[in-house]
């Protein structure tokens, strides 16, 4: 017997959802065999069956969201029997009653009737204490009441914890903002919260807030409806990807101080360069595209300057040794990210073959777990679908991302004289509580002449 887990996805994912069984209880199955689809907000893909054999169970429903590491599924050797519902269904007579012979009314009241109704209790009795043995209580908080304190950096903290450790902090009686969290952006883990009350800090009441100062307090803006009765609206609920999308951009809004730097790149060398070599790189099996040239540049440049390849925790600064390229990529219903690891080891054959497999596998939701995460940079291009430039928020725990505006001729100034070339505008978002304006504009202006200038040798 094989259990099937949900997978994760990323490393600041802690739930998937169910999208699509591709198989069900029954059906023979191979070895990295499609079984399920899941989504989350880094990815929707389908996930392979981890073993040969026959689905023996389904644990959770089409639909249905379980933390990562849970199990899904169970597969069984070939000709094992399906699992079957452990309670009897309401108008089947337990095992122990089949086959005796029907008792008149008028006996109803025997001893004997008396004995099988104890044996059918006793029965269901058993199976039911089974079943509470037997299934882990449910990670959840029960508590729906919303939060109406103002969001601020603790409150947000909290709001991103987990159900599970938010019910923990109230069972001991501990304010989780009192906790130094370890996850993402500050975020409070289940270990976060019993190593705290393990140590003792917990025992202490935390001390009484501070009374209130006598200047009014300022009044806080409330989101009216979005649309009144008798409007012509169409309500549709977001898929999984578009809500996990929307509360990772909230968290990285409220996360980073967010400054941004734009430079106008000439495109010309490298127009030139691509028109040279992309015939030999077609013939090696990969298309040469401007992102390749960028991904190459940008490389070098972080290699250049680590700070915008590293990450904040806390009051430390946590400098990435490896240099692991994120590469957006726009899919129907989002956004998704997969990683180039260690993207510093490869040329620029290398990286181009690896941001088209990636790209490709991504539409067709054929990237493997360990492909959208760990990344410590990334770059998404906006100017695909014609964007001057654009204003990307940054992929968290990261502190920098690089949006790619459009490429096109417009007329330039060179050497006094206006000239027609292949015009690009860069812009690099950054966390300025690492990352100041003098690091980002030498970081951009590292790019630019790299670009404008490139080496063949470096292709």
């Amino acid at each position: 017997m094989t259990d099937v887990v949900m997978p994760q996805m990323g490393e600041s994912i802690a739930e998937g959802t169910i999208v699509r069984w591709m198989k069900k209880v029954g059906d023979s199955i191979d070895r990295d065999e499609p079984l399920f689809e899941i989504s989350t907000d880094k990815v929707d893909a389908e996930i392979p069956s981890p073993a040969a054999g026959v689905l023996t169970e389904i644990k959770v429903k089409e639909g249905e969201t379980v933390p990562v590491n849970s199990v899904v599924a169970t597969i069984g050797a070939a000709g094992e029997a399906s699992a079957v519902p452990v309670s009897p269904p309401s108008d089947v007579m337990p095992e122990a009653a089949v086959g005796q012979p029907e008792t008149p009314a008028a006996e109803a009241a025997t001893p004997q009737a008396g004995a099988e109704t104890d044996l059918k209790a006793s029965f269901e009795a058993g199976l039911k204490a089974i079943e509470a043995e037997a299934a882990p209580e449910p990670e959840v908080d029960t508590d729906t009441e919303p939060d109406t304190e103002d969001v601020g950096k603790d409150d947000l903290r909290r709001q991103k914890s987990s159900p599970l450790v938010r019910r923990i902090a109230r069972d001991n009686n501990v304010d989780i903002a009192q906790i130094h969290g370890t996850g993402l952006s500050g975020r409070v883990t289940k270990q976060d919260i019993l190593g705290f009350i393990e140590s003792g800090q917990a025992a202490a009441p935390a001390p009484a807030p501070a009374a209130p100062s006598a200047a009014p307090r300022a009044p806080q803006p409330v989101q009216g409806p979005t649309y009144k009765p008798g409007e012509k609206v169409q309500v549709v609920p977001m898929s999984v990807m578009r809500k996990k999308i929307a509360e990772h951009m909230v968290l990285s809004a409220h996360t980073s101080p967010h400054v941004y730097s734009v430079y106008e790149v000439n495109f010309a060398r490298v127009s030139a360069l691509r028109e040279k070599h992309k015939a030999a790189y077609d013939e090696a099996g990969s298309k040469l595209t401007f992102t390749a040239f960028i991904a190459k540049v940008t490389v070098d440049a972080l290699r250049q300057f680590p700070i915008v390849n590293a990450s904040v925790d806390g009051d430390n600064i946590v400098y990435k040794k490896d240099i692991n390229l994120g590469i957006a990529v726009a899919l129907d219903n989002g956004l998704i990210v997969p990683v180039i690891r260690n993207a510093d080891e490869k040329n620029l054959l290398g990286l181009s073959r690896a941001i088209n497999d990636l790209a490709n596998r991504a539409r067709t939701k054929k990237l493997n777990p360990d492909e959208v995460q760990g990344g410590t940079f990334t770059i998404t291009n906006p100017g695909v679908f014609g964007a001057l430039y654009g204003l990307p928020l940054i992929n968290q725990p990261q502190v920098g991302i690089l949006g790619v505006g459009g490429i096109e001729k417009r007329a330039v100034v060179i050497d006094d004289a206006i000239a027609i070339r292949p015009v690009c505008h860069l812009t690099l978002g950054y966390d300025h509580r690492l990352v100041d304006g003098a690091d980002g504009g030498r970081f951009l202006s590292f790019i630019k002449e790299r670009l404008e200038n490139f080496e063949e040798v470096w292709l």
